[in-house]
C-alpha cells in the first residue's frame, strides 16, 4: 500500500510540474534515491527516452520552423519531463515487484500476468533466434545480419497478430469487453 501511493504522490506531482527548473530538481532528487544503480539505470533510460523523444522533438522542430516559433523553452521542458518520469517508473519498478504492486485489481493481475507471459515467451525465442544464428555463422557477416533481422522481425509480427487474436478471444470471453 505505502509503494502505491508513493508512486502516485510521485507521478502524479512530476505531471503537475509546470516549470523546467523544478523538473531538473525532480530529477536531482531521483538521481540521488539511485544513486547505487545510477549508471546502468541511466542507461537503460537513455535507449528508451532516445528512441521515443527524437522523433517527437524533431517533428515538434520541423513544425516551429514552419510557424516561425521558437522551440527551445517547451522542448526543454518537454524533454525532461520525459526524463524524469522514464527515470523514476524504472528505478520504482526495478525496486518494486509489479505483480505485488497491481494485486489489488484481479483485472489489471490477469492482464499482467498475460503481458509478462508475452514478454518472457518473445524473450525466449529471441535468444532462440540469437543461439542458432551464432551456431550458423562462423564469422559476422554484415549482409547475412540483415537478412537475418529481417526474418526474425517477420516471426515476431506474425506470432503477435497470431497471439492477439486468440488473447482477444479468451479476455472476450471472460468478459473483459464485448
Amino acid at each position: 500500500m505505502r509503494e502505491r501511493l508513493f508512486f502516485l504522490f510521485f507521478f502524479f506531482g512530476l505531471l503537475l510540474l509546470k516549470s523546467s527548473v523544478w523538473l531538473m530538481a525532480a530529477i536531482v532528487v531521483l538521481w540521488a534515491l539511485s544513486f547505487k544503480v545510477f549508471v546502468p539505470l541511466n542507461k537503460k533510460v537513455f535507449k528508451a527516452f532516445v528512441l521515443f523523444n527524437l522523433g517527437i522533438s524533431v517533428g515538434y522542430l520541423i513544425v516551429c520552423w514552419f510557424k516561425e516559433i521558437s522551440p527551445w523553452e517547451y522542448l526543454l521542458y518537454i524533454n525532461l519531463k520525459v526524463y524524469a518520469m522514464t527515470y523514476f517508473v524504472f528505478w520504482f519498478f526495478g525496486r518494486v515487484n509489479i505483480v505485488a504492486f497491481v494485486s489489488f485489481s484481479p483485472e489489471l493481475s490477469y492482464l499482467l500476468t498475460i503481458a509478462l507471459s508475452q514478454i518472457y515467451s518473445y524473450k525466449k525465442s529471441f535468444e532462440d533466434f540469437v543461439l542458432a544464428y551464432r551456431t550458423r555463422v562462423i564469422r559476422r557477416l554484415r549482409s547475412r545480419e540483415s537478412l537475418f533481422i529481417g526474418r526474425v522481425f517477420e516471426f515476431f509480427f506474425t506470432k503477435a497478430l497470431q497471439e492477439s487474436k486468440e488473447r482477444a478471444l479468451a479476455m472476450k470471453a471472460r468478459g473483459f469487453f464485448d
